[in-house]
């Protein structure tokens, strides 16, 4: 292998400036979701209005997320990430100047979301052109575990520290930190190493246009775009609600920043160790299959829990099966979709999965008048059942040529 072409040490610089930008906006999507009374009482508004902080960012996505692969596979992934970079660094800090001025935090919001489609749909795209192929969903699973680190930071940091300071205070030091991470990304990032790290041919990709169409014409890869509007409906409205879901149960913003900590804990340890071993067998669909069947009780235990112990041990089971689900499938939808490019495929899974932003509002539609949010999460469960019948039919993809 080492024989036919090179592998670069700098890949790993790149990899790691990609994540903490991808940390860093995380952390500003989430931030509101733990203390979301107390925000509503800060800014003066409804949970509803705080709830649309969060929900915007699957809003934005639908319309930016076709130009944004376009940008990346026409322009190459540093100047389309860069753009992200930029609107993320500046909106960051802007809502934290806000202060309490709900309209600019919204307005800065809507900002920092057109910013995301440009780092979420270059997931594939970097692990393409820096690694080489039996290893790239590994690559996109520790690209998933630095956003469930930002998500993780999000939760846990914002109840703590909202304690100490105000909230205006707490968006202006996570914008800080977004921006530090746009410049080192701006700063360290590579379009391509000097040589390319797979055999020739691997690379050859077709136009976006062509590869659109390709992809929508496979089968298996529509089964896998239903999947994911499932999958990360029920992960962006568990995340967006965390706090109001228990709130009627009895537990604090604090207990809200432990059960998102712990559901974001799972999912690191489910996204490094089940894409390995996806990548180590070569096979996608068994692992699929298995997240999906082993999320069914977490999302249960977290459903009808009243303990603390039970809903934050069903949390971590939840974050384990359900999260992996996402590096495994992305892959399997760039394998699958060959020659599409990964820019391509990539920006479908994460238009259809952040379109799932209706179940995110049919969710706070559905709670009941004590705010029980139940209905939904029973909703939710059956939607995971579906999820595994579809997965029944995505057959692994061949390998690549000249793989």
């Amino acid at each position: 292998m080492t024989e036919k072409f090179k592998l670069y040490g700098y890949r790993w610089v790149v990899l790691g400036a990609f994540m903490f930008i991808n940390l860093a906006m995380q952390m500003l999507w989430i931030t509101y979701a733990p203390i979301t009374g107390l925000a509503a009482e800060f800014y003066g508004v409804t949970d509803l209005q705080i709830g649309l902080l969060s929900m915007i960012f699957m809003i934005a996505f639908i319309p930016f997320s076709i130009p944004a692969s376009w940008v990346i596979d026409t322009y190459g992934f540093r100047k389309a990430v860069g753009i992200g970079a930029l609107l993320m660094g500046v909106f960051g800090l802007t809502r934290g100047i806000g202060g309490p001025n709900y309209i600019i935090a919204l307005l800065s919001t809507i900002g920092i979301a057109i910013a995301q489609p440009f780092l979420l749909n270059a997931w594939t795209t970097i692990p393409a052109k820096w690694f080489p192929v039996e290893s790239r969903a590994t690559i996109v699973g520790l690209i998933t575990l630095a956003n469930l680190v930002g998500t993780a930071l999000g939760m846990i940091l914002s109840p703590v520290l909202v304690e100490s300071m105000s909230i205006s205070t707490v968006q202006l030091i996570f914008g800080g930190i977004g921006a530090f991470s746009s410049v080192l990304f701006l700063v360290l990032a590579r379009e391509t190493p000097p040589s390319p790290p797979f055999a020739p041919g691997e690379e050859t990709r077709a136009l976006m246009l062509d590869g659109l169409k390709h992809a929508l014409k496979v089968k298996p890869f529509w089964l896998y775009l239903i999947v994911s509007f499932i999958g990360l409906g029920i992960f962006n409205g568990l995340t967006t609600w965390i706090e109001a879901i228990i709130r009627p149960r009895g537990f604090s913003p604090a207990d809200a920043g432990t059960l998102g900590a712990l559901l974001i804990a799972g999912g690191l340890v489910g996204a490094v160790i089940l894409p390995a071993l996806s990548d180590k067998q070569r096979r996608r669909q068994p692992y699929l299959m298995l997240a999906f069947l082993g999320a069914i009780p977490g999302l249960a235990g977290l459903t009808f829990a009243k303990s603390g112990i039970l809903l934050f041990g069903s949390a971590f089971v939840l974050g384990f099966f359900l999260v992996s689900a996402m590096p495994i499938g992305m892959q399997y939808a760039a394998e699958v979709t060959y020659p599409t490019p990964e820019g391509t495929s990539n920006g479908l899974i994460q238009l259809f999965g952040q379109g799932a932003v209706v179940y995110v509002y049919i969710m706070e539609a559905m709670k009941t008048r004590d705010g029980s949010f139940t209905p939904s999460l029973i909703l939710a469960l059956l939607l995971l059942a579906v999820s595994a019948g579809l997965v029944t039919g995505m057959k692994d993809p061949q390998p690549v040529p000249n793989e």
